[in-house]
């Protein structure tokens, strides 16, 4: 077994050119070398493409690009076979927002204060101005809100795979609040001239169902898109009705649509810079793709622990190294739980290896 505070350490920044199976192949390289730990960058799943891996997007799985559970396996049983033990980066106080690869941020997008993630992010959701409802600014665009409009950078689209609407803005995906199907479904038909077909009449009979949903319940949701997906034609009818929100400069009825629909959600889109005065949810630093995790919260903490827990237990884990909890509402706090955490996964007060970066 290897000592329980290491000797000697040998960091490994993994990606998806230098994964799992590639770390594994030098691990007798470093014993040969002296080394009892291996030392390795973010392993939990990141952002797509991802350079570095601290930006995680889903702290309850294995990176598939490093090579997910299997390619983990096999690092482990290499670390065991020359009796070295694994250290990790880990990044509790923040996760990589935006683009389309994080479900906490799209359910929170999608579903507002009413998205049961909603806690673990700080927002300040009555600080956007000049709204009659509540949101998050997302500061993704390349130019004015209007100017992205009229020049169509921003397009509603349909997921046929899973029922659902989206407004996407190039790779960042805006997903539309569910209260909002059955008007737009409704406009769809209308466009379409589908109204006497038989997938324009089940679209009109699913839309007046959820008429008058203003607060739909998370039950309701997914047997609406189910059976939506599930209509005949509906892929069809939607794909060239869905022109009633296309915008663009020379098409003012659609570009006033989309407009009126994107006021309406959960979210509201502007310029990059108005980051450094509109912002109204925690980044990291000032980083507008990292934002703050509340880990103070229970559930948060315990859904954002919860493979570090395993893995503790297992036994694949000797080591932890914290990144940046001076971002935290109380990192005393946090380091009080960690601790317990792991002790409840060890079953025992053997030691654990844990240093802070700051």
């Amino acid at each position: 077994m290897p000592p329980d505070i290491p000797v000697a350490t040998y960091r490994l920044q993994l990606t998806a050119d230098f994964d799992f199976d590639k770390a594994a192949v030098v691990v007798p390289y470093l014993k040969s070398l002296g080394i009892t730990h291996l030392y390795a960058s973010p392993v939990m799943k990141a952002r797509k493409g991802s350079a570095h891996g601290y930006d995680t997007v889903d702290h309850s799985q294995l990176n598939p690009e490093l090579g997910g559970e299997a390619g983990f396996a096999r690092l482990t049983e290499a670390l065991l076979e020359h009796d070295l033990g694994l250290i990790i980066d880990f990044v509790p106080n923040h996760v990589g927002v935006h683009f389309a690869d994080n479900p906490w941020w799209l359910d929170v997008l999608e579903w507002g204060q009413a998205s049961p993630h909603a806690v673990s992010f700080d927002i300040d959701w009555d600080q956007l101005a000049f709204r009659a409802r509540d949101g998050v600014l997302l500061p993704i665009l390349g130019a004015s809100y209007g100017e992205a409009l009229e020049r169509g950078e921003i397009e509603l689209r349909y997921d046929a795979e899973e029922g659902s609407l989206s407004a996407w803005y190039f790779e960042h995906r805006l997903p539309i609040a569910p209260e909002r199907y059955g008007e737009i479904l409704r406009i769809i038909v209308k466009e379409t001239d589908a109204a006497e077909t038989e997938a324009g009449k089940r679209l009109l009979a699913l839309a007046a169902r959820y008429t008058g949903l203003r607060h739909p319940n998370r039950k309701e949701a997914p047997s609406f898109k189910a059976e939506l997906k599930e209509i005949a034609g509906a892929a069809d009818v939607i794909g060239h009705g869905l022109a009633a929100y296309r915008a663009a400069k020379d098409r003012p009825a659609q570009t006033l649509a989309l407009h009126h629909l994107l006021e309406r959600q959960h979210y509201k889109l502007g310029h990059w810079r108005l980051a450094s005065s509109d912002i109204n949810y925690r980044r990291f630093f000032d980083v507008n793709g990292l934002a703050g995790l509340r880990v103070e919260d229970p559930g948060t903490f315990a859904a954002t622990h919860r493979l570090v827990k395993q893995l503790v237990a297992d036994r694949k884990l000797q080591g932890i190294r914290l990144d940046h909890i001076d971002g935290l509402r109380d990192p005393a706090q946090y380091c009080q739980r960690l601790r317990r955490l792991v002790r409840d996964a060890q079953g025992k007060t053997k030691p654990f290896y844990t240093v802070i970066e700051k």
